[in-house]
């Protein structure tokens, strides 16, 4: 059995598509999965499940049909989740406060086209990098006053 963590997108934001945790971990319960865990109203959820096949499309198709909205749901294995952290190429740079670096995770890698579009933008002070599925940012004014958010 390995262990995931499963970003939902856009949930609980200014009371738009609320799902209270109690109701998430009781989906995640009905698919079988062991060793749920929510944190706070966010939408994250660790859990542990033997099978690994289409995990997202699971999960996102059980709360479609208990909420009735659609949610993306992201998973990364905990393994994954060390790689970003030790892969972030803003945590070489010893000067940038770690405080105000942040990973946002893709579903899918981004097509050639969408990465030119997105390197035709000026995000100065912020800087971004992009490796596979997963943005780095390097916010120094913070994530809430960022462009790049």
């Amino acid at each position: 059995m390995a262990n995931y963590l499963s970003i939902l997108r856009g949930i609980n934001v200014s009371g738009q598509k609320r799902v209270p945790m109690v109701e998430l971990k009781a989906v995640y319960e009905q698919l079988n999965f062991k060793n749920i865990t929510t944190y706070i109203q966010s939408g994250n959820v660790t859990f542990d499940s033997a099978n690994a096949k289409d995990l997202s499309k699971k999960i996102e198709k059980k709360i479609s049909e208990k909420f009735n909205f659609d949610v993306p749901v992201i998973i990364r294995t905990i393994d994954e989740l060390e790689h970003t952290i030790k892969s972030n190429p803003f945590r070489k740079d010893k000067k940038n406060d770690v405080e105000r670096l942040y990973v946002t995770y893709l579903a899918e890698t981004p097509t050639q086209e969408n990465i030119n579009k997105l390197n035709t933008y000026d995000y100065s002070p912020e800087q971004f990098f992009l490796l596979g599925k997963e943005v780095y940012l390097f916010c120094p004014l913070g994530y809430g006053n960022s462009k790049l958010s």
